[in-house]
């Protein structure tokens, strides 16, 4: 019996359903991994179906993802850098 896929109300999106997302790294250049930083895995693995909701993402936890020692930002479509390193410092 075959049965019909999922809804999309009841499936996680895919990467093409939410292309946008920040890569989080140290000053260096370095990713960082924000799943294994206690008290911050909520941030990880966020992807956004739109530019505009990835950079209000980044605007409001900003302070959080410093917080867990991402020195910068880089915001991608897919697999493409769009703009950054963007710097979390003053």
């Amino acid at each position: 019996m075959n049965l019909p896929e999922q809804p999309p109300t009841f499936r996680r999106p895919a990467a093409t359903d939410r292309p946008w997302w920040w890569r989080c790294e140290r000053a260096d250049g370095e990713p960082v991994d924000l799943a294994t930083v206690p008290d911050h895995a909520a941030l990880a693995d966020q992807r956004f179906a739109t530019q505009a909701d990835a950079e209000s993402w980044v605007g409001e936890t900003w302070p959080d993802l410093a917080a867990a020692g991402v020195d910068q930002v880089t915001l991608l479509e897919h697999d493409r850098p769009v703009y950054g390193p963007m710097s979390l410092h003053a």
